[in-house]
């Protein structure tokens, strides 16, 4: 199994895909000159196609194609190179994926071959759950279950602490009140910036900052850049 799970499409003020295009090219190697399959499902505030235009301008490859074009989705998933999916709502990218049925297309194209790579939601959906997601539940989806592909929680676009001024609870306040509900859980959470490499069953942490792991009343572990997860 091969994937590149993104903690977010844009790093500081570097723009949307530019610190990830590198990564991005080096994982897919000679399948960047080939189809890449776009879902854009997540992309609530543009079209499918508005979307599927950013992401082509973004990486500079015409090759990407979205999933919407096709009238038969299950047969464009089963026979794709590499499978790309688009941050934006968690909620509104699985609702689709169920509303179509391709769940189980993607897992089982990825464990024959298949490249997945993905950023923001596209990273969280490939975890165990969407239940460590930052988004707002606009859409109700059929479940929390996900592709896991990574067997262990991801929470994306991590900043540790309180924001000045803001009454809210903190991130780690949130990851740890799921823990709390989700005892036996494992969280990775993942500053932007950074992201999990996985090939075979190894995670790889790459990117320009360390992460973090969290589980139920244990201290906070750091996770090393370069450091590899067995999964």
């Amino acid at each position: 199994m091969k994937a590149l799970l993104l903690s977010a499409s844009g790093y500081k003020d570097t723009g949307y895909l530019n610190h990830s295009k590198g990564w991005i090219k080096e994982f897919l190697g000679k399948d960047w000159d080939e189809e890449i399959l776009f879902i854009p499902f997540a992309g609530v505030t543009r079209t499918n196609d508005e979307y599927e235009k950013r992401v082509r301008d973004a990486l500079e490859n015409q090759n990407i194609k979205s999933i919407h074009r096709y009238s038969d989705m299950k047969k464009a998933i089963k026979n794709a190179k590499s499978i790309c999916v688009g941050g934006g709502n968690t909620f509104m990218l699985m609702a689709k994926i169920y509303e179509f049925d391709l769940l189980e297309e993607i897992q089982n194209a990825v464990k024959n071959g298949t490249k997945y790579f993905g950023w923001s939601a596209g990273a969280n959906i490939a975890g165990k759950t969407m239940m460590t997601t930052n988004d707002m539940p606009i859409i109700m989806p059929k479940s929390f279950k996900t592709l896991n592909l990574f067997p262990y929680q991801i929470n994306p676009h991590f900043i540790s602490g309180q924001i000045k001024g803001h009454n809210g609870e903190s991130r780690e306040t949130r990851l740890n009140e799921f823990l709390i509900a989700n005892q036996n859980e494992i969280i990775y959470a993942l500053p932007e910036g950074t992201g999990f490499l996985i090939n075979g069953n190894e995670a790889e942490l790459i990117g320009h900052c360390d992460a973090l792991k969290f589980e139920y009343k244990k201290d906070v572990a750091t996770v090393k850049l370069g450091e590899k997860i067995k999964i």
